[in-house]
């Protein structure tokens, strides 16, 4: 059966004037329109939709690929509001739908606000909320320290930024130890620094000892090749030249350059460092 806000692979049963009607198992046939069917598609082909409600509220497949699924947390412009509530920008024709009593503060035009996707139950309507304690875990995490995990970036705090890890739980990643941009909704992948007494989780973003060696190699290898192979950082270049070229700390920096200089990658200069 389709499921409602995420995609699915559905077969078509039928191609019409209008489009191409799709088996949705429990939900009946869905139409894809015209303007989505892909070229030379025939009955029985399957096709991978996602499906929502249009602005009739008549359930509807698409190829577009919205900005956020059921179950996923997204920051999304607000571009409309009126007495239903406010209506965000998800990158499809249909506007998504937070209702009043779904908002943590009263939501404006033009501002961003991280929400989390579901299917209202009652309504059978995709909409959103910026209430998003109620969507994660109340009972105590069961993570390893080390674990990689997924993250989407909740918000800055004086200690540095709240992070969902897993769609699931609470993280915190300290302002010492960030050294890229980052910025509300944003997804990256981290890892589990340690969990506290309470229950807490401390994040980092890139793996302790030979791993954040082995994580950064590659990187700096590209930034070489993107850059003529050549990049003027060297042993006394100081820790906020390298955070702002490279995004990482100087002791990962100097310790990727030792690692890759024995492997024969690199070559150190006076002034620089250089691709072999």
């Amino acid at each position: 059966m389709a499921t409602i806000g995420k995609f699915n692979t559905l077969p078509v049963i039928a191609l019409t004037d209008n489009g191409a009607y799709l088996d949705a198992g429990e939900l009946g046939e869905i139409l894809l329109p015209n303007r989505y069917l892909p070229e030379n598609c025939q009955p029985d082909d399957r096709l991978e939709v996602f499906v929502y409600l249009d602005s009739a509220d008549r359930l509807v497949a698409t190829t577009e690929k919205p900005l956020a699924q059921v179950d996923e947390f997204a920051s999304l412009k607000v571009v409309q509001v009126n007495k239903m509530g406010a209506f965000l920008d998800w990158g499809l024709p249909k506007d998504l739908l937070v209702p009043f009593n779904q908002q943590h503060t009263k939501m404006e035009v033009g501002k961003y606000y991280l929400v989390r996707v579901f299917l209202d139950q009652r309504t059978e309507r995709l909409v959103a909320s910026s209430k998003l304690d109620r969507f994660l875990d109340i009972w105590p995490a069961e993570y390893r320290q080390g674990e990689k995990v997924e993250l989407t970036i909740g918000g800055k705090t004086d200690l540095g930024f709240k992070a969902i890890i897993n769609n699931s739980h609470w993280g915190l990643l300290y302002n010492n130890e960030i050294f890229q941009p980052l910025r509300t909704g944003k997804k990256l992948t981290g890892y589990i620094k340690q969990q506290r007494e309470d229950g807490r989780i401390d994040l980092i973003l890139t793996r302790g000892g030979k791993g954040k060696v082995i994580d950064f190699s590659d990187k700096l290898l590209a930034y070489l090749a993107d850059n003529d192979g050549y990049a003027p950082l060297h042993d006394k270049s100081s820790p906020e030249q390298i955070k702002r070229a490279l995004g990482v700390s100087k002791k990962t920096f100097k310790a990727t350059v030792g690692n890759l200089m024995k492997k024969g990658k690199i070559t150190i200069e006076a002034q620089g460092i250089r691709l072999k």
